[in-house]
């Protein structure tokens, strides 16, 4: 029996992955290898890119091509601050797209996961007198402090050692000023995790002042990147503007 007369199913609303953008061309590699990991966690989710500035396309270019659709925005970012407060709102309500604006990725414990798992692959491991430095960009912005802070009491709870923030700009301490701090606390052994979300120029800052021994380089985990847990934390951010979790079939 052939039914007429009904409007065939909407598909879920497009989940737009924001991104801040940067002159390094590692950025953006990284970033359409984390768009590819969330495609392949949801295929049949419609999953597109924007930037904020730097790079194309740019996120009201991005929203201008969904027309009127539905769309849900998440933030490559991770705290609040004037990006998530102020540009992105702003580009979305700009937009003839119907759309929703999630939280930042940060703080949350999958952000610790994915930390943990770059330190060790730079070869970390904990040992008596240990600490480890969670280097983030930076914002003039006092709840984007309030979330890093989080973000450091969770990777301390995961890691089991003290984690002290630092800042690559816009706020203090810096990493090296991290390094002198837990010195005087009697931490011997430090190590930088890298909160940022890809390869840039205060990533690669923050890196080269990590403490070395011995004249051996010191341990500097890798950005968070393409990693599976970033791929369902973005969902997940997805999934709380919905308010239930979305199975799209393949």
């Amino acid at each position: 029996m052939t039914v007429t007369g009904l409007s065939p199913r909407p598909g879920p609303p497009a989940l737009v992955v924001v991104a801040h953008g940067s002159r390094d061309p590692r950025a953006l590699d990284t970033v359409r290898a984390l768009q590819d990991r969330v495609r392949a966690l949801r295929p049949g989710l419609p999953v597109h890119l924007g930037h904020i500035e730097l790079n194309e396309p740019l996120l009201p270019d991005t929203l201008a091509a969904l027309g009127e659709a539905e769309a849900v925005l998440v933030p490559l970012l991770l705290g609040r601050g004037y990006h998530v407060k102020r540009d992105i709102p702003e580009a979305a309500a700009a937009a003839r797209a119907r759309t929703s604006v999630a939280a930042p990725l940060g703080p949350h414990p999958l952000l610790a996961d994915t930390l943990h798992a770059r330190l060790l692959e730079a070869g970390w491991r904990r040992r008596p007198a240990s600490a480890v430095i969670l280097a983030a960009a930076g914002s003039r912005d006092p709840e984007s402090r309030v979330d890093t802070n989080r973000m450091a009491g969770l990777l301390a709870a995961r890691l089991g050692v003290p984690v002290l923030p630092a800042y690559a700009s816009a706020a203090t301490p810096t990493v090296p000023e991290a390094v002198t701090a837990l010195r005087a606390r009697g931490r011997h052994h430090i190590a930088v995790a890298s909160y940022f979300t890809a390869p840039g120029r205060f990533a690669t800052q923050c890196a080269a002042a990590a403490p070395g021994e011995a004249a051996a380089p010191g341990e500097a985990a890798a950005p968070l990147g393409a990693h599976d847990a970033m791929a369902e934390l973005i969902l997940h951010r997805y999934e709380r503007v919905l308010g239930t979790p979305v199975t799209v079939a393949a």
